[in-house]
């Protein structure tokens, strides 16, 4: 009854749109208008998204220690818990995208809850009123992601599964560096609690923005209630064993890739001050968002496999680097690689995971994903917190590239060299 009301209430707003905007629906809906402008405006929905949430993202590790005296440990587990839960939901949110078969309504309520985490952020009085507002905006996050892509891959060819989600990736850290550009220049310029809280709500008007596109995207598939059961747990037994594979390797990687709230506090212990922080923060954005598509068109050629064993280990480079880095310059071209590193693996474990689940299990299996990902961050996260206390900087990251560099051995030798459609691994 919610996601029906939502779908009416997009239409009747697009009734009364004035002349110029009802053009451009029209443009984007009309001649020009089939499913593959989806992926284009799904993107353009998180290039705003991302561009609010990267204006504030890189400041609340430095904002939870300079402002409220918070640890390493205490902010390792904040962004666990934070992390874990959006994670954690999103099987459920793409158990119902397979069952309703709506997508936009429920990646519209996901899109609104990082709305409502800008105001919290305003509000919050002491580092507990932060981890509500992450809550906030990683139950978001939580609920939006699996939609999304399943729109994402309902909405291109087959053979394009890895150029659409590039394309996806690439506008989503396009928006993620204007918003960081954007930070740093603030932190420039205006200093102390009172410049924070003024970036909090002028990160409010591109999460609007986001909102404002889902006028213009489109439903995929049917939108009507499933009448059959969706047999989640025979799926499950009879899943590719690449998948389950796959997935067993995600849950070994992500115990040691703690969150990036880390790496922000490594940069400013080798002598980074905040605004470079976040310039450099800045720089792991553009290069993931130049070199998402490239890759992304590659995998689709060669296989999803061989890029994510090559990423895996350049992410082991990547904690390396950060544990025994000499100086500043080291850090500059581990925030390079690792951007490298997310181009490589964000949008080709999508179309990876995409390809060969069920059918009608692609929303829960994307979900099932993620899910295995929460499970194993919020231990990851809070890990690395406690080793960074207990032993210094040097032994999480030493810890997180081991398990990358396991990780991409066991995907080198344990999967099957079949990895994709066309082509061979």
């Amino acid at each position: 009854m919610i996601f029906n009301s939502l779908v009416t209430s997009c239409d009747l707003l697009v009734i009364r749109l004035p002349g110029k905007a009802k053009s451009v629906y029209k443009l984007l809906n009309g001649p020009f208008g089939n499913m593959k402008n989806n992926v284009i405006l799904l993107g353009l929905v998180s290039f705003f998204a991302d561009l609010s949430t990267e204006m504030v993202y890189p400041l609340i590790p430095l904002y939870l220690t300079t402002v409220f005296g918070a640890t390493p440990a205490l902010v390792g587990v904040i962004e666990g818990i934070a992390e874990s839960l959006a994670s954690l939901l999103r099987v459920f949110s793409g158990y119902i995208t397979d069952k309703y078969r709506k997508k936009k309504p429920i990646a519209f309520i996901g899109y609104a809850a990082g709305l409502v985490y800008k105001l919290a952020l305003v509000v919050a009085g002491s580092w507990h009123g932060i981890l509500a507002a992450r809550m906030i905006d990683r139950f978001g996050k939580g609920i939006r992601t699996t939609p999304r892509d399943v729109l994402v891959s309902e909405s291109c060819d087959s053979d394009k599964l890895g150029h659409s989600f590039g394309i996806h990736k690439a506008l989503d850290m396009a928006g993620s560096a204007a918003g960081i550009l954007i930070a740093f220049f603030i932190m420039m310029t205006w200093k102390g609690e009172y410049a924070y809280k003024q970036l909090f709500l002028l990160a409010c008007i591109p999460a609007i923005a986001s909102l404002v596109m889902f006028i213009f995207i489109r439903e995929t598939g049917e939108s009507c209630e499933s009448t059959e059961p969706l047999h989640v747990f025979q799926g499950l037994k009879n899943l590719d064993k690449r998948l389950k594979l796959y997935l067993i390797v995600v849950f070994v990687f992500t115990l040691g890739n703690s969150s990036n709230a880390f790496l922000l506090l490594k940069a400013g212990n080798v002598g980074f001050d905040p605004a470079s922080v976040v310039l450099l923060y800045f720089v792991y954005n553009v290069v993931s968002s130049l070199f998402a598509v490239p890759f992304g068109k590659r995998s689709d050629r060669i296989g999803r496999k061989r890029l994510l064993v090559a990423g895996y280990l350049i992410f082991a480079l990547v904690y390396a680097s950060f544990a025994w880095a000499p100086n500043k310059t080291i850090i500059v071209a581990a925030f390079v690689l690792y951007g490298i590193f997310t181009a490589m693996t964000s949008g080709v474990e999508r179309a990876f995971v995409s390809e060969i689940a069920p059918k009608d299990l692609k929303g829960t299996m994307l979900g099932l994903h993620s899910t295995i990902v929460g499970i194993a961050l919020l231990p990851a996260s809070v890990i690395a917190g406690s080793l960074w206390n207990a032993f210094g900087s040097v032994v999480p990251f030493a810890f997180g590239a081991s398990l990358s560099f396991l990780s991409a051995l066991i995907l080198a030798f344990g999967l099957p060299q079949k990895a994709g459609k066309k082509v061979t691994a």
